[in-house]
């Protein structure tokens, strides 16, 4: 969090997150594209002092974000490719990644949430294309690459495998899904951690790397690789980390925590489309 903020500001945050969380999660397929973006704006005029809008309005914090995500992704990216990022938020990556040499960046999000000087300064390679979270107007087989930053977590259950369809549809053969989310074994990673041991904010699920490869398999991917200290890991290595996983599940609850506190604060990785 930017600032600190006081046990009253928190249990604010918490009790109007967990009103609004129960919302989504009670709704249908058809109520949630215009819910999802009516609530989050409704979280953000209740609660002004939200870590995403601090954030934001910090160019120290927003920019070491934004070389943190260009770690991930730079391996990844093509001179000249095309780059498809999932819910971009305010775009500052996909103008790095136009500035890094990216030939196309496409950012795909359910509104506009840029500022007005993030519009005015947006780099002619890239673009946002605004949808309803199902249905993308984008040719199969465009990305070399696609990104996703703290998104999959806020997905409803019922809308996660259609994600990773649409991913899978836009990449071409060959082409990787990046991707970061929380891990849940040191989690819960919302605001429900100041509270209690559940998930009862935004975050609908989180995962570990063994529920993820499982995941990717069964979506189509190929290969998954685990990015850690932002390198990446070879399959050697990846299975190794899942190795190392498993046995830190099979442990009480408090030491796998303490332990996943140093190890698994992310599920980050990246998944390939078959060839």
């Amino acid at each position: 969090m930017s600032q600190p903020r006081s046990l009253e500001r928190l249990r604010h945050h918490y009790e109007v997150e967990k009103e609004l969380a129960a919302r989504l999660r009670a709704s249908t397929r058809e109520e949630r594209p215009v819910l999802f973006q009516k609530l989050y704006q409704e979280l953000f005029d209740r609660v002004p002092d939200h870590p995403r809008l601090t954030r934001r309005a910090s160019p120290e914090e927003s920019q070491r974000k934004v070389e943190g995500q260009m770690r991930l992704l730079r391996p990844f990216l093509k001179p000249g490719g095309t780059l498809v990022e999932v819910a971009p938020g305010d775009c500052r990556l996909g103008y790095a990644a136009c500035a890094a040499g990216a030939g196309r960046v496409i950012g795909v999000d359910i509104s506009d949430q840029r500022l007005e000087a993030d519009k005015a300064r947006a780099p002619s390679a890239f673009e946002l294309v605004v949808y309803d979270g199902y249905h993308l107007d984008l040719p199969a087989g465009i990305a070399d690459v696609a990104f996703s930053y703290q998104f999959l977590e806020h997905l409803h259950p019922d809308d996660v495998r259609p994600h990773f369809d649409i991913v899978n549809r836009l990449l071409k053969p060959g082409g990787w899904y990046v991707f970061d989310t929380p891990h849940r074994f040191s989690g819960p990673h919302d605001i429900s951690v100041v509270f209690g041991s559940e998930l009862v904010g935004f975050h609908f699920q989180e995962w570990t790397l063994g529920d993820m490869s499982r995941h990717l398999r069964q979506c189509g991917f190929s290969n998954m690789q685990a990015i850690k200290g932002g390198r990446r890991c070879g399959s050697v290595m990846t299975a190794a980390w899942l190795l190392v996983e498993s046995i830190t599940g099979l442990l009480p609850r408090a030491l796998r925590k303490r332990i996943a506190d140093r190890l698994f604060q992310s599920v980050t990785v990246a998944a390939q489309k078959p060839l």
